[in-house]
């Protein structure tokens, strides 16, 4: 192994190597992806985050170097210089960028050596995920990952350079912070300083960033990192990163608006794709009637469907029963289902147990004979006025749940998203976004016996709602807006509370006491009383936007 000097220096990346850089002399460092040995000849492929480039060795080469370029094994670290050269008509690699051209080495310098990985470093490894994680230096080698990683930082500067130019500013907020309620479980760091106490680690900048509002920042941004002491899934990590951001003096509108011109320039100049706006909107309350969902993919139909009221005095007691306990019955058609065997529809009762439902009745309207699981308890017109009231054609499958809301959203709202996909009935180059608005502000728990707040205790309740707030919490709507894109939820914000007396109401709505909101508040309620302007906000989960965008 040899010295690394600055007379070394690498001049390219290996993967911008073109045809129109033959003749140059250029240094190139990276890994060696693999080594070919033809005897008279040897090529290295050399990779870096950019690519690959071929290393050409042939008998005019020095013996020293040739033998150099014999020993070189998988992920030997290598540096490289010599001149650009076509590999010929005959030899062109067409599935390589780089592949018209080749580097023909008079030097090369082994950097450092390495061990045979325990995987192949390679794009879409089949290998086991608790491998990769382990060795997860050598997995983010793989070229697929590392373009994932860079794709990251790419709509990062896209976003910075995006709301710099609407006038953001971009502000740094604490890490250690005071412990709050009405989240998700804290972070707890010991202080050393002040023994027996605990700093907390943000969930959100929510708190500081409205601060910041009243500072006079009148727009912050943040790329903000956030924790969250919760149980893993697919798409919640215990920390995360937050597109953040906050406005004053302004409403709904306004923070619709910078966000959708945000999106549109990111999709713009990251897949240049062009992007409609402004976004459909939808409320909370449609959206869980049509698609069971406050966060429903649209690229697909098979709606939900409420029949509560041509059963609830039927004779079947699993139907009756739920629209008597103050539930519902509904039921969603699924085009072409009745192809579906019996096993395949097992699958799917299974599926739906997992969101609380006891069951799923069914109906296969085929040509011939239909069959279910219920048709022999309800009567013909009954069963006629389901059909035509779902829209129920020869070949369609219909699939109904029973049971309080809860579970009738749940279950429905994700199993129309599972058939979806098992028929293959989704477009997936389609990018449907939506605004979901008019959120509840409280959710009633009935375990504690409380309400606690949907989005947070900050959220302003809409206007025509505020009598509501002391008679029938529940009822209460909030001045909340989720971003939703084929399913998935990218960011949410609110417009927040900006006066004493609005705030007192809220923490009286959540049985906070005037004791307990001074203590955990006492800040807030503090500086309401030197001048608030009206704000509100919205956060983009930065890892979702990407995995989408990929």
């Amino acid at each position: 192994m040899e010295v690394f000097t600055s007379a070394d220096k690498r001049t390219d990346y290996c993967g911008t190597l073109t045809a129109a850089d033959i003749g140059r002399e250029v240094t190139v460092d990276g890994w060696c992806q693999r080594q070919r040995d033809l005897g008279s000849l040897i090529f290295i492929d050399l990779r870096d985050r950019t690519g690959i480039v071929q290393l050409a060795f042939d008998e005019n080469t020095d013996k020293d170097l040739f033998d150099l370029a014999f020993g070189i094994r998988a992920e030997y670290v290598l540096s490289a210089k010599g001149v650009v050269r076509s590999r010929g008509e005959t030899a062109i690699n067409r599935n390589l960028p780089t592949g018209e051209i080749e580097i023909y080495v008079k030097s090369m310098k082994l950097l450092s050596v390495a061990q045979t990985p325990p995987f192949a470093i390679v794009e879409n490894s089949d290998v086991k995920a608790e491998l990769r994680l382990k060795h997860r230096y050598l997995d983010l080698r793989r070229p697929d990952l590392q373009r994932n990683i860079i794709a990251r930082s790419e709509i990062v500067k896209i976003a910075r350079n995006y709301f710099a130019g609407q006038g953001f500013i971009d502000i740094e907020t604490p890490c250690l912070i005071k412990p709050t309620p009405e989240g998700a479980r804290d972070y707890l760091v010991p202080s050393r300083v002040h023994k027996g106490k605990f700093y907390a680690l943000p969930q959100s900048p929510q708190l500081y960033k409205q601060l910041l509002m009243y500072s006079g920042f009148d727009r912050y941004i943040q790329i903000a990192r956030c924790f969250r002491d919760e149980d893993l899934r697919a798409d919640r990590q215990p920390e995360f990163t937050q597109i953040d951001l906050e406005m004053s003096f302004a409403d709904e509108e306004d923070i619709m608006a910078v966000n959708e011109g945000f999106l549109k320039t990111l999709f713009n100049d990251f897949l240049h794709k062009p992007l409609d706006v402004p976004f459909k909107r939808m409320t909370y309350k449609e959206a869980m009637d049509r698609f069971g969902s406050d966060k429903p993919d649209t690229r697909f139909g098979m709606e939900l469907c409420d029949i509560s009221d041509l059963v609830k005095n039927s004779g079947f007691s699993v139907f009756s029963g739920a629209v008597a306990d103050g539930g519902s019955v509904r039921c969603i058609n699924v085009p072409g289902g009745a192809s579906m065997t019996r096993k395949e529809i097992d699958s799917l009762t299974e599926f739906v147990k997992t969101y609380g439902a006891k069951g799923l009745a069914w109906y296969k309207n085929t040509p011939d004979a239909p069959t279910s699981s219920f048709a022999k308890f309800l009567t013909e017109e009954e069963i006629t006025s389901i059909l035509n009231k779902a829209g129920v054609a020869q070949g369609d499958l219909l699939l109904v749940i029973a049971a309080k809301n809860t579970v009738v959203f749940d279950s429905l709202g994700a199993l129309r998203c599972e058939v979806a996909k098992r028929l293959g009935m989704i477009d997936r180059s389609r990018f449907n976004f939506l605004w979901i608005t008019e959120f509840p502000l409280l959710e009633y728990n009935e375990e504690d016996g409380r309400f606690y707040a949907k989005h947070h205790p900050f959220t302003m309740p809409m206007e025509e709602d505020l009598p509501l707030l002391e008679t029938d919490p529940g009822a209460v709507r909030a001045r909340a807006y989720d971003c939703v894109l084929n399913g998935t939820e990218l960011g949410g914000g609110s417009i927040r509370i900006h006066t004493t007396e609005m705030q007192k109401k809220m923490f009286q709505a959540l049985s906070i006491s005037d004791e307990d909101a001074e203590e955990k508040f006492g800040f807030l309620l503090e500086a309401f009383k030197y001048g608030v302007p009206p704000h509100g906000g919205l956060a983009f989960g930065l890892d979702r936007v990407v995995t989408l965008l990929l």
